[in-house]
């Protein structure tokens, strides 16, 4: 496992780009450590290893330890690769998975991609797979790290697109509602605006929460919502 780990990190210093770090760094508003490397390589690379890795024959326990080694030194693209290893279990998943990542999110994420790296397809799995863990991330809309607060919207990005946690989702979103935060506005603006594009039932329930919440619902997480809705409704949802 430390010999993989090793060759990960020797492979992404063999392909830094300064240049490509200068020009990610313009997505963020706080200062991240990043090799500058091109997503596709990125993701050559994690293929590359995650292969090695199941020749090699590493038990689960062993590549959730691969995956803390690269998430400990904060780079943005050892977080990616750590992510999609983790993605790569879902067949090994079970419910107590939940308390590893949450400890991930409040040890290691710091910025959005992280956050919605893992949130969007390896919670959202897992919560597709155990619906019963809905209940952590209403929990999670209460906690005082925004970055737990973020995930409790951004993991349910693709199960509201398949009909799933209405009800949780919008209880998420009141808990969520006048946090200032903008990097929370925007995650349940976003969980709102993936309920909206459902079906057209949806998108009217969505409507509807948020005109009656217009007085309180600062205009990031409102812009986000409507973003895909008819310019009819938007205008109406926009008017003051």
């Amino acid at each position: 496992m430390n010999e993989i780990l090793s060759r990960i990190r020797q492979d992404l210093l063999d392909n830094a780009d300064q240049d490509g770090a200068v020009s990610a760094q313009r997505l963020f508003k706080d200062n991240i450590k990043t090799y500058g490397i091109k997503a596709k390589t990125v993701n050559r690379i994690s293929r590359l290893y995650l292969k090695e890795a199941k020749t090699a024959g590493l038990t689960k326990n062993e590549t959730i330890g691969l995956c803390e080694g690269l998430l400990s030194t904060g780079f943005q693209e050892e977080a990616m690769i750590a992510f999609s290893f983790a993605e790569a279990l879902r067949k090994q998943s079970t419910a107590d998975d939940i308390d590893t990542f949450a400890k991930w999110i409040e040890k290691y994420v710091d910025n959005w991609a992280k956050c919605d790296t893992l949130c969007n397809h390896t919670i959202g799995n897992l919560l597709m797979d155990y619906p019963q863990l809905i209940d952590c991330l209403v929990e999670w809309a209460k906690s005082k790290n925004r970055w737990l607060k973020r995930a409790a919207a951004v993991s349910l990005i693709i199960p509201v697109r398949k009909g799933m946690f209405f009800q949780q989702a919008f209880l998420i979103a009141d808990t969520l509602l006048k946090d200032p935060d903008d990097m929370v506005q925007k995650g349940y603006g976003w969980m709102l605006k993936s309920i909206s594009e459902h079906d057209t039932e949806s998108q009217r329930k969505v409507f509807d929460y948020v005109v009656s919440n217009k007085p309180d619902m600062p205009r990031t997480a409102l812009r986000y919502a409507i973003e895909k809705m008819p310019n009819e409704l938007k205008q109406k949802a926009m008017a003051k």
